[in-house]
Parts: structure tokens; C-alpha cells; sequence
């Protein structure tokens, strides 16, 4: 079955970003919408999609857990040959979303399918697991990749990922005082809406440095 994409931005735009939602929420959160308005405020061509287990969840009303994500890649897959002509695109996800992509991100890039990999807010463990790495694949990436992160993420803190052997071609973009979803404390200074705007600056930059 062919992957349904939901598109928006400008049909001729020279980037592309498709990507994907997190393990317990679908594609159409407040927080995938965001991003994908900034991104269209900046001229990126969003196409969103959503993995079979969260549609079935949605429309049974089932809440089963998500597969394991390497069972998930060849969704991936399908929802990069679903694209429509036009420039290669960046691919990647929000938190689960993000980790599905890495996974398939060198076979795509080798293959001259995808022009690189933004994961937002990149699982790197468990929150209070931190022995339990999901980096082992991250370490030899060849893929051009961004991750924005939050600073302070449970999921893999500043102070954390400074310590982790990753491949060179990972760049990080940091949301100041962020949470896993790049939301600051209220007594920070900072603001969600200015974190989320610099993320979508960040992946402007990114996708501008590999043409």
C-alpha cells in the first residue's frame, strides 16, 4: 500500500523534509505542526507521515506499543519512494521517528535517494536508563546529519551526548534549556517558540550546506 504523505510548503521548493512522528503520539501533534509551519514560513517542503501501528491505533482506538524500530525501516523506505519528483529530500522524525530514519539513513544516502537525516530530539536512551545506549549504529554514519536536541532532554542531555563516540558527520543544534520536545523552564529565559524558530532555522542551514 502506498504511503500516504501529508504535504506542505511550496511544490517547488529546492528543500525537502519528510519525516516522521514519536512512539506515542501520531503525525498531526501540535508539535509536528509547528515544525512544519516554520519550516513552510522558510520556504521547506514538509511531507509528513505516519507509521501502520499509529494509524491502526487511531482508528481502533487500540493503544498497543509500537514495534521495535528496526521493524519499522521499511516504512521508511516506502514513504521516501512516495515522494513526489523534485530535489532529494532531508529525511527524519520526531524522537522515535527520528531513530527509525537513522537507521536506514546510509543505505538511502548511498544510494543517492536522501540528502541527509534531522532527527529532532534523538532518543539516545531511555530516560533514567541512560546505560541503555541506542548509539552503536551512530557511531560509523556516514549519512550529513542534525540533530536538535534539547539541552537538558531525559532522553540524552547535553552533558551526556558530550561524552558519546559519534560519527563526525553528526552535527548538533542545541535548544537552550530544552526539554525533549525543545521546551524551556519558565524561570530559563528562554521560550519554546524561539527554541522551535532557531531549530527550523538550524535545519534551513543544514539542508544549505550540503547543496
Amino acid at each position: 500500500m502506498r504511503t500516504k504523505l501529508l504535504a506542505a510548503g511550496p511544490a517547488s521548493a529546492s528543500v525537502r523534509y519528510l519525516f516522521s512522528h514519536g512512539a506515542g503520539a501520531g503525525m498531526e501533534t501540535p508539535f509536528m505542526q509547528a515544525v512544519t509551519n516554520l519550516l513552510t514560513e522558510r520556504g521547506v517542503a514538509s511531507f509528513r507521515f505516519e507509521f501502520a501501528y499509529m494509524t491502526a491505533r487511531r482508528e481502533t482506538g487500540v493503544k498497543r506499543p509500537p514495534p521495535r524500530a528496526e521493524r519499522l525501516v521499511d516504512e521508511v523506505r516506502s514513504a521516501v519512494a512516495a515522494m513526489p519528483p523534485g530535489p532529494r529530500p532531508l529525511i527524519g522524525g520526531k524522537s522515535m521517528g527520528g531513530r527509525v530514519a537513522s537507521l536506514v539513513a546510509d543505505d538511502l544516502y548511498a544510494q543517492g535517494q536522501i540528502a541527509g537525516l534531522v532527527c529532532l530530539g534523538y532518543p539516545f536512551h531511555p530516560p533514567n536508563r541512560p546505560e541503555q545506549l541506542r548509539t552503536a549504529h551512530l557511531e560509523g554514519l556516514k549519512c550529513p546529519t542534525l540533530i536538535v536536541q534539547g539541552e537538558r532532554d531525559p532522553f540524552g542531555s547535553r552533558a551526556e551526548i558530550k561524552a558519546m563516540p559519534l560519527s563526525p558527520a553528526i552535527r548538533f543544534h542545541w535548544a537552550a534549556d530544552g526539554d525533549h520536545d525543545l521546551g524551556p523552564r519558565g524561570a530559563s529565559g528562554y521560550t519554546r517558540k524561539a527554541n522551535l524558530a532557531a531549530a527550523a532555522d538550524a535545519i534551513v542551514d543544514f539542508a544549505q550546506s550540503l547543496a
